[in-house]
Order: C-alpha cells, then structure tokens, then sequence
C-alpha cells in the first residue's frame, strides 16, 4: 500500500471515529480547550519565553540556554531558595498528607464528624494572607507575642525571641503555620473516600480474622482509597513546591538573609519586580519539571 492510499485509510478511520463517537467528543470538547488553553499553552509559552531575554517593554530577543546557565551556576539566591522550598516541601507535604488522613479517619468514626469536618475544612477557604496575620499573633517577635509572654512568664527566657526576624526561625514558623492551614482540603478529600468505602466489606473482613481497626485501615480502608490518596498526594506535592503567600506574610520579600525566599518567591521576584520575565520562566520551568517528577513517582507508587 502507498504512502497516498495509507493516510487516505486514515483519515477514512480518523473520520468514522468523530462521526460515531461526536457526542462523548462534544461533552469533552470544553474541558480539552479549557486543558489546552490554561494548562498546554502555558508551559509552552513559559520554556519559550524561558530562551530569551524578555522584560516586558522591548521585544524578546532569543539566547538560547543562557538563562539556564546563569540560575544554576551565578545565582546563589536561587540554590538559596531551592534548599528552603525542599526543606519546606519534605517536611509540610507528608506531614500535611498523614495527618489529613489521621484526622478523616478518626473522625469518620465521630457521630458528630460534619460539625468537625467543617472546622478542619475552615482554614483552606480562608485567605493565607489573613490565616498568617494571626498566626503572627502567636509568633510576634516583641514580648506581648503569646508565645514570646509565656515563656518570659515561666521563666524560660529572658528577651523575646524574633521568630520572624532570625533568619534561624524564620523558616520552622513557615513550616508549622503552613502544616496548619495544609489539611483542609486533603482532609475532605479523605474524609469523603472513608465514608464511600464498602461497610460490608468490613463485615467479611470481621469473619476472616480482621479484629482491629489498625489492621482494616490496612487490609481494607487504604487499598479501596488509591484515587483519593492519590489525589491528596499530588495536591499536597504542588501545595509544597509552590508556597508563597504565607512566606512573605510572614518573613517579607526578601527576608532576612533569605532565609524564608521560596522557588516562587524567586520566580515572583524577577518576574514582577525587576521584570526579567525570561528568567523568571526559566525559574517556572524548573520548578514545573520537580512537581512533574515527583508527581510521576507518586502516581507510579499508588497505582491501581
């Protein structure tokens, strides 16, 4: 067969398929131009823009790798940023992750679990800006701080501690305020997977020699919730790697010796303030290959 008479079998074939198959196609339509325009086109356009030199009031001008060159072997800050954004991630992502699970599956046991459920979920629909402001309350750097007078007042210190200024503490404040404000939506997430779990399910397992809630947590509960904990593990992934908000909320841009600067905090840096927007998709594009990475490595882990 011809090179002609294949590609005429194949749009034949291509052809057949639209017309038996239009409707699903016309139901999935929205979402492919919605993926396309906001998810495709991005990436495309940030590793484009990520090979030039580009500040926003003259045009691009093309030089290849450079930006590249200049992140990862001249620009210290950005190591900086790197170790902060790991360190941040691998403590906040499981931690957020376990402790959202621990937290649905104790309450999924409560007759009284919406009342607590909305409490948990509270915290993930309210401004980050707003959730740090009164966390700061309890970190202030002055002696009126709560934690700061308390500890004066047992006797365990004698001057305030600059929670938000020592650049030695400036990143843990970070970490617990975010661990905080991380559980809400994973925890409704499995809050929700828990309560769809089979009950008869435990039933055969009581008759097989399942007695303990520890063992059909693991016999049971976590291998009928692979979609849902898949979801909260990637959720959590991309919540970690892309703090920023809290960040500045609570240390500034920049912080003390950097102390608190995160890959997007980076990114927001060249990208808004000094409006190198090539070097800041290089930064973007970087930062979109690690949550891609490990993304890819987490959806291998908690495959069907």
């Amino acid at each position: 067969m011809s090179d002609m008479a294949i590609q005429v079998h194949r749009k034949r074939g291509l052809g057949q398929f639209i017309q038996k198959n239009w409707i699903g196609i016309a139901f999935q339509l929205p979402w492919i131009i919605l993926f396309l325009t906001f998810v495709i086109v991005p990436v495309v356009v940030a590793f484009g823009l990520s090979l030039t030199d580009f500040n926003m009031f003259q045009p691009a001008k093309f030089v290849g790798l450079k930006n590249y060159e200049l992140l990862i072997v001249e620009d210290n800050v950005f190591w900086t940023a790197m170790s902060n954004t790991l360190a941040y991630a691998v403590v906040v992502g499981p931690l957020g992750y376990f402790l959202s699970f621990f937290a649905a599956w104790v309450l999924n046991q409560l007759k009284m679990r919406n009342a607590f459920a909305l409490a948990f979920y509270a915290p993930s629909i309210t401004s980050s800006i707003a959730l740090s402001t009164v966390w700061l309350y309890f970190f202030s750097s002055d002696r009126y701080g709560l934690i700061n007078n308390s500890l004066i007042n047992m006797g365990i210190i004698d001057e305030p501690i600059l929670w938000t200024q020592n650049p030695n503490t400036i990143l843990p404040v970070i970490i617990v305020i975010s661990v905080w404000m991380s559980m809400g939506t994973g925890f409704l997430v499995f809050l929700a997977g828990l309560q769809n779990v089979d009950k008869s399910l435990y039933e055969a397992g009581a008759i097989d020699g399942i007695r303990s809630r520890f063992q059909e947590l693991k016999y049971l509960t976590l291998p009928q919730m692979k979609p849902q904990l898949l979801f909260g593990a990637i959720t959590a992934i991309i919540g970690a790697f892309g703090v920023f908000d809290v960040a500045v909320a609570v240390a500034g841009i920049p912080s003390p010796n950097y102390a608190g600067h995160t890959l997007v905090a980076h990114l927001y840096d060249y990208a808004f303030v000094r409006f190198q927007m090539g070097y800041a998709s290089a930064v973007a594009v970087i930062l979109f290959l690690i949550t891609f990475v490990i993304g890819r490595i987490v959806m291998y882990a908690l495959r069907d």
